[in-house]
């Protein structure tokens, strides 16, 4: 738990994928499409993986845990709660408070 809240608060965004996760792809791209440089961890690539896909399956309640998505160092959500956010023009805002953005 302690690697995933350090790697969470290292930038503004934050994304724990799997690299053959549909979800994740989308989260990431729309993120890219954004202009947003989050920071990918792709935890099948990892060696602590494992590890971490065990406390975020912990904090999210759910299995399979990604993608976790953390902006400003929170835990905002997966792809539902991204989703929702953007197409209630709420992600841009949050992005923006973050320092993800400069729009």
């Amino acid at each position: 738990m302690d690697k995933v809240m350090k790697l969470a608060s290292q930038r503004a965004v934050v994304v724990f994928s799997r690299s053959n996760c549909c979800f994740c792809y989308s989260v990431k791209s729309l993120f890219h499409e954004l202009g947003v440089s989050a920071a990918v961890h792709e935890l099948d690539e990892d060696p602590s993986g494992p590890e971490m896909e065990k406390a975020l399956a912990r904090l999210l309640g759910r299995k399979p845990p990604v993608p976790a998505v953390f902006i400003g160092g929170q835990l905002v959500g997966s792809t539902e709660k991204i989703m929702t956010l953007h197409l209630g023009g709420d992600l841009v805002p949050l992005l923006r408070d973050a320092g993800a953005l400069w729009l």
